[in-house]
């Protein structure tokens, strides 16, 4: 073989090789593929892993991923039922279902993110405007807070620490934001399989504002247990001057009480030693009234009793030299006592 047909040769087998090349293609198992053909796609989307094949140089091969993706929206402010500005993030799981469809529509993941933001952002625009906040923020409508355990009876009668009663919860309304925005993803060939609130914060212009209320809102709530505690430390003071004046009163009238047995008592027994006869009475008298002179007399006393007085009758018998004249009806050691006095 001389030497042309040796280059021919080798040229027949490079444009052999290069032509089985252009017509055989993979697909791996997270893809799967459209065949276009001129730019238009033709026959049916390949599905399936292993070799194939196509015609070379005039049709084309786009990969689609057939794994699960992510869809992570940025930040959005939004208004809520209540006029409230709320910043949400949100984040979403989504999958290509129909390949056809989807590279006909949209031809790229990067098309897809983004009329993925304007659905998912509009509808979760809705949802959130038809809600008050509440009903974004908590997850379950019979969720009991843990800190009602600790409440007294009159406080959970005051509703202190219990919820605001709400009718969905964000469960719900993340359930609302899927069905409306699944329905208008599968037109693309697209199917949603999940979507979560990631974040849901006040607008940083309102922040400020929503922290200074909630601080008020503190304040009004230890302002008033302030007070009730005030008042149940003056309804204590009161008790203890009630109990103190109580137990004085009662220790008074035992008192007066034992005091009162007692002269009874001294009483009976003085009844019974000076009343053996009519002189032990009249000496009885007689001691009485000189105690009752020592007590109601002294330097420069004047008294004004008229004659016939019961004290004064002890005073007519007394003689300038300080004696006193004995009764008929005292003994003698009874006037030899006076004497002495």
């Amino acid at each position: 073989m001389n030497k042309g047909a040796a280059i021919a040769v080798a040229g027949l087998l490079a444009v052999g090789a290069f032509v089985t090349t252009s017509s055989i293609y993979t697909v791996s198992e997270v893809e799967q593929a459209i065949i276009t053909q001129f730019g238009k796609p033709v026959g049916e989307p390949v599905t399936t892993a292993g070799l194939k094949f196509k015609v070379p140089f005039i049709q084309d091969v786009n990969p689609i991923d057939r794994r699960v993706l992510e869809w992570d929206g940025n930040p959005s402010d939004m208004p809520t039922k209540d006029k409230l500005y709320i910043s949400v993030d949100l984040f979403a799981r989504w999958r290509i279902t129909d390949p056809l469809q989807y590279f006909l529509r949209l031809h790229d993941e990067r098309s897809a993110q983004s009329r993925l933001d304007d659905i998912l952002g509009s509808e979760t625009r809705n949802a959130v405007a038809k809600h008050e906040l509440i009903e974004i923020i908590r997850t379950t409508k019979d969720r009991v807070p843990l800190r009602d355990t600790l409440l007294t009876e009159a406080e959970r009668e005051q509703d202190i620490g219990s919820l605001v009663p709400i009718q969905k919860g964000r469960q719900l309304v993340e359930e609302e934001i899927f069905a409306a925005a699944a329905e208008k993803v599968r037109v693309f060939g697209i199917e949603l399989l999940d979507i979560r609130f990631k974040r849901i914060n006040y607008n940083a212009s309102v922040r400020p504002k929503i922290y200074d209320r909630m601080v008020s809102e503190r304040r009004q709530i230890a302002e008033r247990f302030l007070s009730e505690g005030n008042g149940e430390a003056a309804r204590i003071r009161g008790n203890r001057v009630r109990d103190l004046n109580k137990i004085q009163s009662e220790a008074y009238r035992q008192v007066e009480e034992i005091r009162g047995k007692a002269d009874a008592k001294a009483t009976e027994i003085y009844a019974q030693a000076y009343n053996q006869s009519p002189g032990s009475v009249a000496f009885y008298e007689f001691t009485r009234t000189m105690q009752a002179y020592k007590a109601m007399i002294s330097e420069n006393t004047t008294i004004v009793l008229s004659t016939d007085s019961d004290l004064f009758k002890f005073l007519k018998g007394m003689d300038p030299d300080g004696a006193v004249s004995r009764p008929n009806d005292i003994p003698a050691a009874g006037s030899a006592a006076i004497r002495n006095r």
